[in-house]
């Protein structure tokens, strides 16, 4: 049976920084992968004033080139909260994707978007048949917590820990390809920035814990149970 793996951040380049390579593997074994972004409207964010429209249709193209889908909800940086509405419009995707396993951000961060998001992500992924009013809408059976960098999370202490090294490659040339979109650049895969160095710098930190060359951190929600032991 296919499982579906549902991912959420709050801004279009949290998943594809937090867990690219992650992403990238669940597809490679056949599973489906929806990205939800809960920030849909940049029209007002400055690097990409005019071409706010641009962002979204590439962050969509980039991930269907990757065999996933990618949503976005109607809300600007820092127009959305912890509502009964706002926890109930991602209830209502919970309800209709059908997730097997969920990822969302971390729930202390520096930055308010990250922390609304996941306040509105904790409830709707535990929550959904009651958020959503359908009976037959049901909670993911995995979900993870992801980490978002040293410049966001705070006090991130990680239980499981995913091996991206193959897919590492593949992992920066998406993030890289949005980064240049942003700076209105052309990609040039020779070419880095803050935001790259920082996730190749904490790929490898996170491989060198658990013995491996890229890695991508995760916390689970609830604790699990190893039948391979």
């Amino acid at each position: 049976m296919t499982r579906t793996i549902l991912a959420i951040g709050a801004h279009y380049d949290d998943c594809p920084f937090g867990i690219p390579g992650t992403l990238l593997r669940a597809v490679q074994k056949h599973q489906r992968v929806v990205i939800l972004s809960l920030i849909g409207d940049y029209a007002d964010w400055p690097p990409v004033r005019g071409r706010a429209q641009g962002l979204i249709e590439l962050s969509k193209q980039l991930a269907a080139e990757r065999g996933m889908e990618m949503r976005f909800l109607p809300w600007k940086s820092m127009g959305f909260e912890p509502t009964l509405e706002t926890k109930r419009a991602v209830a209502e995707v919970v309800a209709e994707v059908k997730p097997d396993t969920a990822f969302m951000l971390w729930p202390r961060d520096r930055h308010p978007d990250h922390e609304a998001a996941s306040a509105i992500c904790h409830a709707a992924l535990q929550q959904p048949a009651r958020l959503s009013g359908r009976d037959d809408a049901r909670a993911p059976s995995r979900v993870f917590w992801y980490d978002n960098g040293p410049g966001h999370t705070i006090g991130f202490e990680p239980d499981t820990y995913i091996d991206v090294s193959a897919e590492w490659e593949a992992a920066r040339e998406w993030l890289a390809r949005l980064m240049a979109f942003v700076r209105q650049e052309k990609y040039d895969p020779a070419k880095t920035d803050a935001a790259l160095e920082t996730k190749t710098v904490l790929s490898r930190y996170r491989g060198l814990a658990c013995g491996v060359k890229h890695a991508e951190a995760l916390k689970s929600m609830r604790p699990i149970v190893r039948e391979d032991w």
